[in-house]
């Protein structure tokens, strides 16, 4: 019973140490010397939030006709 769910624990052990790797980069690179931090105008912040909401909107919006379609055999 215990080794059934081996593959599934392998996996998210996996995928938590690339997790991890990905967070340690990000941290080495936003502290390295010599780069100074980014200035972002109000304009990029409205520009990035807009994105944000369109890809979530497209996202949902295929979800939802991926559903729709599985319900109705399609």
């Amino acid at each position: 019973m215990a080794f059934r769910n081996a593959g599934t624990w392998g996996m998210v052990a996996v995928l938590l140490v690339l997790l991890a790797l990905a967070v340690a980069f990000s941290v080495i690179g936003w502290q390295t010397a010599g780069v100074r931090p980014a200035h972002v105008s109000n304009s990029g912040f409205i520009a990035m939030a807009l994105g944000v909401i369109a890809t979530l909107a497209l996202g949902i919006g295929l979800m939802a006709l991926m559903f729709h379609g599985n319900r109705r055999d399609h």
